[in-house]
């Protein structure tokens, strides 16, 4: 442990200098402005493996932005843990609202990271948690403590549904093949008090498009006389939900797993403070589903949120218009048993029966994945649980995240290991939005930490 903490402590700089200059590349993968950036980040990691002690890293092309392997096999009787993580970010909008340029990374001192924060899009999700495993695997090179073996894959296409990485994984099951997953593209309660993912919600994402006269009309002439795009968006994203805050789509709730009392009284324990939360956010009160808590809300709950709207004139002033057709995008949170392909299918259908005979509806799935829940028993979590015990002298709590990494459900199907969630950022970090960061001590802590996972996942599984 002390060696961990002195490794960390002496090349700390060169740690924080290194994550800087990755997070300088704005590897937006959801806008092709930014392909050859996203290409960039990838040679990028592909060389940092490489310098961490990796014998064998390759760039894998698939259909969209390649994904980085990387191994180091010392002996293949012992066990092998896969790290997975990503090197493409959000976009940054909007632009205006970052305090700093969102890819020239700044250290920021707050009163949650007294210490400094990294200012940067992807200083958290998931560059900076993807780096720490970069380092500690550098760290167990160096001092020659590496107890298995370990493989890298590190993709580009996270944030825009890992389109690819399906066929990637499908193709490359014995390359791949694994005793444990290891990712840390979570978070966790606080800097004082560790908690382990054990359930992620899954994910159904659409865009929806009204289309009413064949042109823009003047709204003088026409008003009132013809369906109203806009008007009849909005009147039908709010019929998705009742006064109770259910959603109201046929069927939705029909394989929700519902969670015991016992269970629930369970979560209740993790720390949680409404008032600071309503702090936080600048609220007046929290809003949500009548018959459940925040904490309940936001992970075991599934969900149905607008992501964004847009249609007619936006500019400045004034432009007297009737927009010929109304756009938004539409996000669905799902738990365990929902299918999100049903979820999609469901969806389509109630939203183009609300449609008046005025317009047309075209509804365009994006992507989607399933929930995902990992058990507190397994060698994996227990291994965990000992490391962070031992680097925040405390145990650290299982907590469902109300986040979706639909990948992981693809991992225990075709590679048939779990997956344990080290997640080492806060809620206050601020991912895919403005102003995102990652504390100091959070980056030097997954550093210290992800060692000793290593150690006790080994000793366990003897």
């Amino acid at each position: 442990m002390e060696n961990i903490k002195s490794y960390v402590q002496q090349h700390k700089d060169r740690f924080i200098n290194e994550l800087i200059e990755l997070l300088k590349i704005p590897s937006v993968s959801a806008d092709t402005a930014y392909c050859q950036d996203v290409i960039d980040t990838a040679e990028a990691v592909k060389v940092s493996l490489e310098k961490a002690g990796c014998d064998h890293v390759e760039i894998c092309e698939t259909a969209g932005y390649p994904i980085v392997y990387g191994e180091k096999i010392i002996d293949p009787n012992l066990p092998t843990v896969l790290v997975y993580g990503h090197y493409d970010v959000q976009p940054a909008d909007p632009i205006e609202l970052w305090t700093s340029p969102p890819f020239e990374p700044v250290i920021k001192k707050t009163d949650i990271h007294p210490e400094g924060a990294i200012f940067a899009r992807g200083a958290c999700d998931d560059k900076g948690q993807m780096y720490m495993h970069v380092k500690a695997f550098e760290y167990m090179i160096q001092s020659n403590t590496l107890p298995c073996n370990v493989k890298f894959m590190i993709e580009g296409e996270e944030e825009v549904g890992s389109v690819n990485l399906k066929t990637f994984v499908e193709n490359n099951v014995e390359k791949l093949k694994n005793d444990v997953i290891l990712i840390s593209d979570t978070g966790m309660i606080s800097n004082q008090q560790p908690s382990i993912t054990t359930g992620l919600r899954g994910l159904s994402y659409v865009e929806v498009e009204v289309t009413g006269p064949n042109r823009d009309l003047h709204s003088g002439l026409y008003g009132g006389a013809v369906a109203n795009p806009i008007n009849i968006l909005a009147k039908m994203i709010a019929s998705l939900h009742d006064e109770n805050n259910h959603i109201t789509i046929p069927g939705f709730y029909d394989n929700v797993e519902e969670l015991s009392l016992e269970e629930r009284a369970e979560m209740a324990k993790a720390p949680f403070n409404l008032d600071n939360y309503k702090k936080a956010l600048d609220l007046k009160d929290v809003y949500g589903e009548s018959g459940y808590v925040t904490n309940e809300r936001n992970s075991i709950r599934p969900t149905l949120d607008v992501n964004g709207i847009w249609g007619g004139y936006t500019g400045e002033g004034a432009k007297t218009v009737i927009a010929s057709q109304a756009f938004a995008k539409i996000s669905m949170r799902l738990v365990p048993n929902q299918e999100w392909e049903n979820i999609t299918e469901l969806f389509t259908k109630h939203f183009m029966s609300l449609a008046p005979a005025g317009v047309t509806v075209k509804v365009k799935p994006h992507h989607g994945g399933q929930g995902y829940v990992t058990p507190i028993d397994s060698i994996g979590y227990k291994a965990a649980n000992m490391a962070y015990t031992e680097t925040f002298g405390v145990p650290a709590i299982p907590v469902r995240s109300g986040g979706s990494i639909p990948i992981v459900a693809l991992f225990e199907k075709e590679l048939k290991s779990k997956t344990i969630l080290m997640g080492f950022g806060l809620d206050s970090d601020a991912i895919h939005s403005p102003n995102e960061h990652f504390g100091i001590f959070n980056y030097l802590k997954g550093i210290e930490t992800i060692p000793l996972f290593y150690k006790y996942f080994v000793e366990l599984s003897k």
